[in-house]
């Protein structure tokens, strides 16, 4: 019994000793990142990595359960996943010399593919992988000897060779961690702080628009649960590819515009700027959004129109795509007629709700295209476009399973009463937002456990790029009720009963919600 004891100790001892090798490993390459390639943390070029390769249901699946923290969700999978690969690591040191340093090994390889395939990766990526797994590889190979010298010990006539073994097992192995948690850490407080834009944000100062949204009296109900006409930018969606949100100085950021073109381009942030502002308001919706879900939200943009800056560039004949492209390596394939249309305000954003763009929403470029579910057109931390053909170009959700051309569907969402929130009976408001870019939504209409469809008050629209409210006075009655929502957009098509999923271009179908009332 106590010679299982002690088996059991020092296997803990030796998965120990894997982490703190780890640890080292990923403290000395969030240091040579800092120092010498930003982007090439392992953690974070895995991490991306994994984004890039997970398949569609997966993707959809963590967006419905953790909406805008899949991201930090993804890194906690991922340091579970270091911790219990790395103790796996320690422990087959001990037994299986050397297989556990080469463990670490495959590892610092698999985070050098990640970090040199990343977009953005420069001729010295692999630095910061390749030292932490030398570093890391060396350090488990001499915690190994000495915890394999201080078992021999304990078995040993005189346990002074255990103890001297012992101690420096210790000495060694608790200096390391606290290296690795001094330098670990202090990468990364170093890297958020000399990297963090968000002081320049802040000091920025946007010229004012030369127009402004004229927003009519009634646009906005005054209901309690309703969605707000406009969504503060604190509550603003965010579905995006980039694992760490992106740091671009205005003053350094260019836009780059080629591809099939006459004059290509590059602008500069200012030269940007200067071609003058305008506002506009447009709902943007993510493909990702369930029938009833919250992925869309409206905000006042301050942009230039992107036909401007192609027409500058001049497209050519046969072109029909424009592969807008992001500081990450993500990529939108947007349709060029939408974006040289005169009737569709296809921008350039700059500016959000009256404030630069907030970081984790693109600052300080991206695009707004009202009409097109975001995968195909917002591209956000944006740095070029180019003009292309479907034929030739494949943006990055294409092969994963989307359609190239993503127009939104017309929907409606039915935002108060909320299942699982009872209501008094009486004189009850069910209200929402309805939807309908670049068309408009001329009628919705509301039925209760499936009676007859009875319109429903709008809200007066501000364009038709912009969702409407909508409600309906209720006369309640105790016990459960179904209510349901379709809407009518201004040319008399009336919203599809027919269920659609999110792949592969957007949900469908009308919202059906349960209400108790007490």
């Amino acid at each position: 019994m106590a010679k299982q004891r002690g088996t059991r100790r020092f296997l803990r001892l030796a998965a120990l000793t894997g982490i703190v090798s780890a640890a080292a490993f990923l403290a000395v390459a969030e240091l040579l990142a800092l120092l010498v390639a930003r982007g090439a943390s392992p953690l974070l070029a895995v991490g991306s990595f994994v984004i890039d390769i997970v398949p569609q249901p997966f993707k959809e699946f963590a967006i419905a359960t953790f909406g805008e923290y899949d991201k930090i969700a993804l890194l906690v999978g991922l340091g579970l996943a270091v911790l219990i690969a790395s103790a796996i690591a320690g422990v087959l040191e001990l037994i299986r010399p050397p297989f556990g340093a080469m463990a670490l090994g495959l590892a610092g390889v698999l985070s050098v593919a990640a970090a040199v395939t990343r977009a953005g990766a420069t001729a010295v990526s692999w630095i910061p992988s390749v030292a932490g797994a030398i570093v890391g590889a060396a350090l488990l190979v001499v915690l190994g000897r000495m915890l394999r010298a201080w078992r021999q010990g304990v078995s040993a006539p005189s346990r002074t060779e255990a103890g001297v073994a012992r101690r420096r097992f210790l000495l060694v192995g608790g200096a390391a961690a606290a290296g690795a948690l001094v330098i670990g850490v202090g990468s990364r407080v170093a890297v958020a702080t000399t990297s963090s834009i968000a002081a320049v944000r802040r000091a920025l100062r946007i010229p004012e628009p030369r127009t402004t949204v004229v927003v009519p009296a009634g646009a906005e109900l005054d209901i309690p649960g309703l969605a707000p006409l406009y969504t503060p930018n604190k509550d603003f969606y965010r579905v995006d590819t980039a694992l760490t949100v992106p740091s671009i100085d205005p003053g350094t950021w260019r836009l780059a515009v080629v591809g099939m073109v006459h004059t290509p381009l590059e602008l500069t942030f200012d030269e940007l700027v200067g071609m003058g502002l305008e506002e506009y308001s447009v709902t943007l919706t993510c493909v990702s959004n369930e029938v009833g879900g919250d992925l869309l939200g409206t905000a006042k943009w301050w942009g230039v129109p992107i036909r401007d800056v192609l027409r500058a560039a001049g497209p050519a004949a046969g072109a029909d795509m424009v592969l807008s492209r992001s500081v990450d390596g993500f990529t939108a394939s947007t349709p060029l007629q939408s974006l040289t249309d005169d009737g569709l305000d296809a921008i350039l954003a700059v500016a959000m709700n009256g404030e630069p763009l907030p970081l984790e929403h693109g600052f300080p470029v991206r695009m707004v295209v009202p009409g097109l579910y975001g995968y195909v057109s917002a591209t956000k931390w944006l740095t070029e476009l180019k003009v292309t053909t479907f034929a030739e170009d494949e943006a990055y959700w294409t092969p994963r399973g989307y359609s190239a051309k993503a127009p939104i569907k017309m929907s409606s969402r039915i935002d108060t009463p909320r299942p699982g929130s009872p209501v008094a009976a009486g004189r009850v408001a069910i209200a929402g937002v309805a939807w309908a870019q670049t068309i408009g939504i001329d009628r919705v209409e509301v039925s209760i456990d499936d009676g007859d469809w009875q319109p429903a008050a709008l809200s007066t629209a501000v364009n038709a790029d912009t969702w409407v409210q909508w409600y309906v006075d209720w006369d309640a009655s105790p016990g459960t009720h179904y209510v349901m929502v379709r809407a009518v957009n201004a040319v008399g098509e009336v919203q599809t009963q027919e269920r659609a999923p999110i792949a592969p271009d957007g949900s469908s179908g009308w919202q059906r919600t349960l209400v108790t009332v007490a």
